[in-house]
C-alpha cells in the first residue's frame, strides 16, 4: 500500500517520500473540490494506509532489527528510544512540489555541516529551505 520515492539517511535522521498508493477495501472516499489542473482532494483521513500507521510500522521493525544487531552483531547499545516521538510531514500537491522536496532531499547530505541536529555545525542551516 506504499511505496518510497526519493529518500536519504542522514547520521541522525532520514528524510523521504513515503507514496501511499492503495485504498484499503471500507476507506472513506469522499472527494472535495478539485483545484484547477489537480487532483481531487481527501477529506478526512488519509487515501490508503494512514500514514501513521506506516511510520509506526517503519520505527519498530527498525528498532526490532537495531535491537538484534546490538545482541548478535555487537553494534552500540542505545538508552530509551531509537527514533523520537513524533515525526514530520508535509503532504505533497503538485509535480512542482514533489520536484522542490526531492532536490532537497537529494542535497540533504552536502548540508550537514550546517544542519541545526549535528552536534559539530559550524552554523544553523535556514529553516525550511525546500519550500523556497
Amino acid at each position: 500500500m506504499v511505496e518510497t520515492d526519493e529518500f536519504v539517511i542522514m547520521p541522525n535522521h532520514f528524510h523521504g517520500v513515503v507514496i501511499i498508493t492503495d485504498v484499503p477495501v471500507g476507506a472513506d472516499l469522499r472527494v472535495g473540490p478539485v483545484p484547477e489542473g489537480g487532483h481531487p482532494t481527501q477529506q478526512g483521513a488519509h487515501a490508503g494506509a494512514p500514514l501513521q500507521a506506516v511510520i509506526q510500522w517503519f520505527k519498530t521493525m527498525t528498532t526490532n532489527e537495531y535491537i538484534r544487531g546490538v545482541k548478535t552483531a555487537s553494534w552500540p547499545a542505545f538508552n530509551g528510544r531509537l527514533w523520537q516521538r513524533n515525526y514530520y510531514e508535509h503532504v505533497i500537491r503538485d509535480d512542482q512540489s514533489l520536484n522542490r522536496i526531492r532536490h532537497y532531499i537529494v542535497d540533504n547530505p552536502a548540508r550537514w555541516e550546517f544542519d541545526r541536529e549535528n552536534p559539530t555545525a559550524t552554523s544553523p542551516q535556514p529553516k525550511d529551505t525546500w519550500r523556497v
